[in-house]
């Protein structure tokens, strides 16, 4: 028998790599334009690595690491950074999340699910609202056939 007792310890998942980060990045960006906005865009991948982060000409300079900050929310939490917001506002119990140096509690960041596998995260700032990034982040996300919701 050539089963191994230690393959019951090794994680199995699925990530997203860079040339799926380049895809989300390209499709954040088109669809920033039609809101005639420039943003700035993180991508995280399964294990919470930044594999891509830009910011775009004549966004403020925040506006890079709130976008990354919104995809570690939304991949730590498995929740969309607005929606994450909305619940905390609500919640007495959970109103303290804004207090935990990493999490941004800001409509912009969303998980990214493939066949209900969390593989990375995306995180959109500088859209002129928090809204605005969310349905940017979504867009981009649903666009190649992922989902922000496991």
């Amino acid at each position: 028998m050539s089963y191994s007792m230690s393959a019951q310890y090794i994680e199995k998942s699925s990530s997203l790599n860079q040339a799926g980060a380049l895809k989300l990045a390209e499709q954040a960006n088109l669809q920033a334009q039609k809101i005639d906005k420039n943003v700035s865009i993180a991508i995280l991948n399964s294990s919470g690595v930044t594999l891509l982060l830009l910011k775009a000409d004549n966004v403020g300079p925040h506006n890079t690491e709130a976008s990354r900050r919104k995809a570690f929310t939304s991949l730590s939490t498995k929740t969309p950074s607005l929606q994450l917001m909305q619940n905390a506002a609500s919640s007495e119990s959970a109103k303290n999340l804004n207090t935990l140096p990493e999490l941004l509690l800001l409509g912009g960041g969303v998980p990214i699910w493939k066949n209900g596998e969390l593989i990375g995260s995306l995180g959109v700032s500088g859209g002129g609202s928090g809204e605005n990034d969310h349905n940017i982040a979504v867009q981009a996300v649903e666009n190649l056939e992922f989902k922000i919701n496991k």
